[in-house]
């Protein structure tokens, strides 16, 4: 069998994690062993109980997505186990099974709670099709509360968030918000440290003042002291008139100086001088001007080991990060993942005919095992991809990049290294034995997925274990 039996459990497979999770309750136990292996063939993990004592047992321990239960019970009878896990709130689908039907009893465990009522003789593909029907119910449910959760609380300036790394975040770009002076910003690439400046800004008391951005990496360096302090008509050739730079562009504002870690060492000394005194002098020009600017920098760099190094002005790097603020990678934001996964997906597929519902559990499980190296950057590319290839209602594992779907695979067996001595070389019918001992236990002694690992039928895998099939 490899159902769990009378609120038992066998060892956790290891994707059934991605699987959706069913507990019968049915006190007949050759139907509960016929019932738990029919929806295990059907890709569910089930947990059998024979009472509902067991059954409540069970669902307060690891929550299942769908009960079904007989309504003649031992002790209390279906529609009380239906009572006990509705008044515990415990959020499952219901399925009610009897072989004494009658439309007043399907009507009463309607309006307790049930989702289906089905009668005995049960036809087992009227059953699979109402707990396809029970799970796709529950998952347009959550999908919609997902959805409702992004609009409150969860944004702030533009970044989503609700982890504690993302918490604490908000609660710093608040408090260096309110103050002056430069501010660093930190994080990895893709983790969003413009996102972050804009949220500074708007929480200043020059938030109604420009923001201004500029990439130093994707400035010649020639040109960039031109871009940022602005020249006079004639400075050099081509300059037909003067122009003014980002930093009076920046009045009353704030300049954000993203990849400060690529500005040439000549222009870093400009621009220690303009935050030690205030003042700048745009190329060609005698005048000195006096901009009313907030100075940001963002890098994904350790300019600590560019100063170390020689390729970053220790003084600079002192000013600049009068307030430092590290962005966290999203391989630590946890619950956030989902959250920014099912925004992004709603951004994508607004206008896409038919439209996207949401993400699988199938895909939301590759998230949460994937690092994202990439940060906010690579899930918002993976998403934007899988919308355009998605071919149904919801964004499936299939529908993701190769490399998420590999962190996903299934584990393989460890290396055979130590199952035998070199020096005393086994049968081949041992070598068979030990092989399927090692699978077994590799798989945490999930009979079903080592049939499958190894390619034979159940039967035979018992057969070989020595075990009695039947």
């Amino acid at each position: 069998m490899s159902a769990e039996i009378a609120g038992t459990r066998q060892s956790r497979d290891p994707e059934a994690d991605t699987r959706p999770r069913i507990l019968v309750v049915e006190d007949d136990q050759a139907l509960r062993e016929l019932l738990a292996d029919e929806l295990a063939d059907a890709g569910y993990e089930v947990t059998a109980a024979g009472d509902a004592q067991q059954a409540l047992a069970c669902q307060h321990a690891e929550a299942c997505e769908v009960v079904i239960s007989d309504l003649r019970l031992p002790g209390q009878d279906g529609l009380a186990l239906l009572a006990a896990i509705r008044t515990a709130g415990l959020d499952c689908g219901f399925i009610m099974i009897t072989g004494f039907g009658t439309v007043e009893q399907a009507v009463e465990a309607l309006k307790q709670g049930a989702d289906d009522f089905l009668t005995k003789p049960l036809k087992l593909d009227h059953l699979r099709l109402a707990v396809s029907r029970v799970l796709e119910h529950r998952r347009l449910r959550s999908e919609v509360t997902r959805y409702r959760a992004l609009l409150v609380g969860d944004d702030f300036h533009g970044m989503l968030g609700r982890s504690e790394p993302m918490r604490r975040l908000f609660d710093i770009v608040r408090r260096v918000g309110a103050a002056n002076g430069p501010v660093l910003i930190l994080g990895e690439s893709g983790t969003g440290k413009e996102l972050v400046a804009r949220a500074i800004h708007a929480e200043s008391d020059r938030a109604g003042g420009p923001f201004v951005a500029i990439n130093c990496a994707g400035i010649p360096a020639e040109l960039i002291e031109s871009e940022l302090f602005g020249h006079a008509s004639g400075a050099f050739t081509g300059a037909r008139q003067s122009r003014e730079g980002l930093f009076m562009a920046a009045q009353g504002g704030t300049l954000l100086l993203d990849e400060i870690g690529e500005m040439p060492m000549d222009m870093q000394a400009k621009l220690l001088r303009v935050l030690e005194d205030g003042t700048l002098r745009p190329v060609g020009d005698n005048r000195e001007l006096r901009p009313d600017v907030r100075v940001l920098a963002a890098t994904h760099r350790d300019l600590e080991s560019q100063v170390r190094e020689g390729g970053f002005r220790e003084d600079l790097f002192f000013r600049l990060e009068t307030f430092q603020v590290v962005v966290p990678p999203l391989r630590e934001r946890g619950e956030d993942v989902d959250l920014l996964a099912a925004r992004l997906v709603a951004r994508f597929g607004a206008n896409r005919q038919p439209p996207v519902a949401g993400i699988a559990p199938s895909a939301r499980a590759l998230f949460q095992r994937y690092a994202f190296p990439g940060n906010v950057r690579e899930l918002s590319n993976a998403l934007e991809r899988a919308v355009a290839f998605c071919q149904g209602d919801e964004i499936t594992a299939a529908d993701l990049p190769e490399r998420l779907r590999r962190t996903g695979a299934a584990a393989e067996p460890a290396p055979l290294s130590g199952l035998w001595d070199d020096a005393r070389l086994p049968t081949l019918e041992q070598v068979e034995r030990r092989y399927i001992a090692h699978v077994l236990e590799a798989l945490g002694g999930n009979k079903r997925r080592a049939a499958q690992v190894l390619g034979i039928g159940r039967r035979t895998l018992y057969r070989r274990l020595g075990l009695d099939a039947g």
